[in-house]
């Protein structure tokens, strides 16, 4: 699990084909990796990945066929700069919100746009995300924890401060850049309760008392 705080930036600076399958490597000079050990999570772009090797300031990671075809990674360039967030621990302040870093699929910026100091930001998101996306609800683009402004049918907005542009990659999203979606986890987990009424108990206050809540 991750909160969506981005720690810093890095790049890739190796790709490294087994088949279908690749090999990343990323290099940040303000990330110590020392302090991560093999088999740890680091989410990349939110992306979660499983470090494979770990030096001082520069971890590789195994990234399946499936994880590079559904999420941006399979496009990135050698130098290309990611964002990049280690696992929550349970001493971690939950500045963001909870996310998996299991992207849910691939948005695109559409437009950008002085706000005051910040900057408004609007993206498409896949048809079969939109109805989790709610305004004042939260989303994560590219692994940085976001509120939403506003919803249409299938865009919505962001407003960016300057923190969050010099701290993150999100200043170099220039029109039609492709971003990493993860949407919030109980808009997920609610759609599932409601499904299949029939067969599912009703959910109530009952039914949660049973359960243990």
């Amino acid at each position: 699990m991750f909160t969506g705080i981005i720690a810093c930036t890095g790049q890739l600076s190796d790709r490294q084909p087994h088949g279908e399958d690749q090999t990343l490597t990323i290099t940040a000079p303000d990330f110590d990796f020392s302090a991560c050990n093999l088999g740890d999570s680091i989410a990349v772009n939110g992306v979660c990945l499983t470090a494979v090797a770990l030096d001082t300031h520069t971890f590789s990671a195994d990234v399946s066929v499936e994880t590079l075809t559904h999420t941006t990674l399979g496009a990135l360039a050698l130098g290309d700069r990611v964002n990049l967030e280690s696992a929550l621990t349970l001493s971690t302040p939950l500045g963001g919100h909870l996310v998996s870093g299991h992207v849910d699929g691939v948005g695109e910026l559409l437009s950008r746009k002085q706000d005051a100091r910040s900057e408004r930001l609007t993206f498409r998101a896949p048809d079969a995300l939109s109805r989790y996306i709610a305004a004042k609800g939260s989303i994560t683009i590219d692994g940085v924890s976001l509120t939403v402004n506003n919803v249409t049918e299938h865009t919505f907005s962001v407003n960016i401060v300057p923190h969050t542009l010099a701290r993150t990659i999100i200043d170099d999203y220039q029109i039609n850049t492709a971003v990493n979606l993860e949407v919030d986890l109980l808009a997920r987990y609610i759609e599932r309760l409601l499904q299949d009424k029939e067969s599912t108990p009703t959910l109530s206050l009952e039914r949660l008392r049973a359960l243990g809540y």
